[in-house]
C-alpha cells in the first residue's frame, strides 16, 4: 500500500491458497503469477498443470510451451490430473533414492556434473506448478480423492520441486478442509463477505473489511504477521499480449503420461446390466433430477431395482452421492456433458 513492490519465491512458499469473493481480483492474482512465470523462465526449466472446472479463467493459455498437458475443465479429469502429479513426485523421489541426493536441486547438480564428465545430455528435471483454479467444483464432484492427492502434494512435494496454488471464491470449510489448509503455509485473502470466511483463509479476521479489486492480505509461509498489499492489475488483452509471444517462440509439448486418461461420455449411457438402465439415464437427464421413488413411479418397478440402477448412475457419475435429504445434484446436461 506505501508503494514499495512486493514479491515472494514460490519455491519457499512453497505453496499457495488463494480465495476471494467475485469480483475481488483473484482471478487477476492467479493472472498476474502465470504471466510472471511466462516471462521469467523458460519451458524446459518449468512446467505448468492447470486445473479450471470453470472453462473460462485457464483456456486462454492452451498452447504455450510451459503446459504439461491441455487445460483440465472436466472435474473428474482433474482429480486424475493430481493423481498424476502425485505419481511424477513419487518417481521423482526413486531417482533422487538412486543418486544419493535428497531434492531437485540436488538431483539437477548430479546430473550437470554427470553429464559434464560423461558428456552425455541426460535432461533436468523441471520445476511443475499446479494451478487449480476453483477447489470447491472439484470437492463437489470428487472431494475425498482430490483432498487426498492435494494433502500428499503439499506434504511431499516441495523436495520434487512440485508446487500447488490453489484458488477458490468459496472459503467455507468444505472446500478449504483443515486437512487442505494446515499443509499450505502461505496464503493470500481478497475481500470476502463475512469475518468466517475470513477465518477460514488466514485463521484470523480482516478480509471482511478488505475493499476488492486486487486488495490482499498476504500471509507467507506460516508466518504470523500479515501484509496488506494492492496487487497489480492485469487486463485480458495484456494476458492474450503474453501467451502470443510465449507461444510464438515455441509450440506446446504435451506429456502424454501425464494427461488424465479419456472419460468417455458415452459409457454413462451404458455400464449397467439392467435393460432399463438406458431409459432411465436419460430420463434422470430429461427432468434433471433423481430419486429412487421417482424411478419407480415412471417406469413402474419395485424399489429394489430402482435403487440399484440409482447406485449405478452414481457409480457412472451422473449423478451425485446422496447428502441427507437433499436432492440427488445432476451431474451430466442432456448432451452428455458435464455441468
Amino acid at each position: 500500500i506505501s508503494g514499495e513492490p512486493i514479491t515472494a519465491e514460490l519455491n519457499k512458499m512453497p505453496h499457495l491458497l488463494v480465495a476471494g469473493s467475485t469480483g475481488s481480483g483473484k482471478s487477476v492474482c492467479i493472472n498476474g503469477i502465470i504471466t510472471s512465470i511466462l516471462l521469467n523462465a523458460k519451458p524446459h526449466e518449468v512446467k505448468l498443470m492447470m486445473i479450471d472446472p470453470k472453462m473460462v479463467e485457464l483456456n486462454v493459455y492452451n498452447g504455450i510451451p510451459h503446459l504439461l498437458t491441455p487445460v483440465v475443465t472436466n472435474p473428474h479429469k482433474a482429480a486424475q490430473a493430481l493423481e498424476k502429479v502425485v505419481a511424477e513426485m513419487e518417481r521423482r523421489y526413486d531417482l533422487f533414492q538412486h543418486s544419493g541426493t535428497r531434492n531437485i536441486e540436488g538431483y539437477n547438480d548430479f546430473i550437470t556434473r554427470k553429464n559434464k564428465e560423461l558428456e552425455e545430455k541426460e535432461a533436468l528435471l523441471p520445476y511443475i506448478v499446479v494451478i487449480v483454479d476453483e477447489l470447491a467444483d472439484l470437492m463437489m464432484v470428487a472431494g475425498k480423492d482430490v483432498e487426498t492427492a492435494i494433502t500428499r502434494i503439499t506434504q511431499m512435494a516441495r523436495a520434487a520441486g512440485i508446487h500447488l496454488i490453489i484458488a477458490t471464491q468459496r472459503p467455507s470449510v468444505d472446500v478449504i478442509t483443515g486437512l487442505i489448509k494446515n499443509n499450505i503455509p502461505s496464503r493470500i485473502a481478497f475481500a470476502v463477505s463475512s469475518q468466517t470466511d475470513s477465518r477460514t483463509i488466514i485463521d484470523s479476521g480482516g478480509a471482511e473489511k478488505l475493499l476488492g479489486k486486487g486488495d490482499m492480505l498476504f500471509i507467507k509461509n506460516g508466518g504470523s504477521t500479515r501484509t496488506r498489499v494492492q496487487g497489480a492489475f492485469l487486463s485480458d488483452q495484456e494476458v492474450q499480449t503474453i501467451v502470443d509471444y510465449v507461444v510464438a517462440q515455441q509450440k506446446a509439448n504435451y506429456v502424454k503420461e501425464m494427461e488424465p486418461d479419456a472419460v468417455t461420455e458415452g459409457s454413462t449411457a451404458s455400464e449397467s446390466d439392467d435393460p432399463l438402465y438406458k431409459e432411465a439415464y436419460l430420463f434422470v437427464l430429461e427432468q434433471q433430477k433423481a430419486s429412487t421413488s421417482l424411478l419407480q413411479r415412471q417406469f413402474r418397478i419395485g424399489y429394489n431395482r430402482a435403487s440399484r440402477i440409482m447406485d449405478d448412475l452414481e457409480r457412472n457419475q451422473v449423478i451425485g452421492p446422496q447428502k441427507g435429504s437433499k436432492p440427488r445434484q445432476i451431474l451430466v446436461d442432456l448432451n452428455g456433458g458435464e455441468v
